[in-house]
């Protein structure tokens, strides 16, 4: 979005989701004469993004608890990265709205709002706001799951619906573990398969770093 700081259009597969990072040239109160910056996320889905109809959050005069749920995942996950001594006095909104849902919609805004957040950063850098990135690292998310007894990667909605367990991984680019969300819905997760579903989930995110990487690339060229 070429009115965006920093933006990306993050798929996978069915699932779409636009993520977006503006600059502020102020912080919340309570951060005011600190120095230090601060990053903060919101999400929501588009009304028609799950087929049925899903009645905006304006109209209800609040948002429901699932999307504040996730938008503060999204945005612990990318505070985990960010110097906000480097990043100044400013605040950057990362904003991940699903075009078109088919499962794993806060998995793919962490990774795509990673990506508009490297990309604004970049430009802060570029434009001289900013002395040194205030990125410390990377994060990507993907989900996993158990389906009938088979461990699988990045599950849709058909898949996750039917899943014994259920995951979300959010991991940096060096491997280490932000965040993990791991529900049992029928029989109890064993400690082997929670292993397993940390390898599978660290191998879809070698990837996805990739893509990531990938992505910035082509967009500061």
């Amino acid at each position: 979005m070429r009115t965006a700081t920093g933006s990306a259009l993050i798929s996978v597969g069915e699932t779409r989701v636009i993520c977006t990072a503006s600059v502020q040239e102020s912080v919340p109160r309570w951060l005011a004469g600190s120095g230090r910056g601060w990053v903060t996320a919101e999400y929501g889905m588009l009304p028609a993004s799950t087929g049925e109809r899903k009645q905006r959050d304006v109209s209800k005069g609040r948002a429901d608890g699932r999307t504040v749920e996730i938008q503060r995942l999204i945005g612990r996950s990318l505070r985990g990265v960010i110097d906000f001594d480097a990043l100044g006095e400013r605040t950057i909104f990362i904003d991940c709205d699903v075009l078109q849902a088919d499962g794993g919609t806060r998995c793919a805004s962490i990774t795509g709002g990673m990506v508009a957040l490297e990309l604004a950063a970049g430009r802060l850098l570029a434009e001289g706001k900013l002395e040194r990135s205030p990125l410390t690292g990377s994060v990507a998310a993907v989900s996993c799951g158990i389906v009938d007894g088979t461990p699988l990667l990045d599950l849709d909605y058909s898949e996750d619906s039917a899943a014994e367990v259920d995951a979300n991984v959010v991991m940096t680019g060096d491997g280490g573990l932000v965040e993990v969300q791991a529900t049992a819905e029928r029989t109890p997760l064993s400690r082997a398969h929670l292993d397993e579903l940390l390898a599978l989930a660290a191998a879809g995110i070698e990837q996805l770093r990739a893509a990531q990487e990938q992505a910035i690339a082509q967009a500061s060229g």
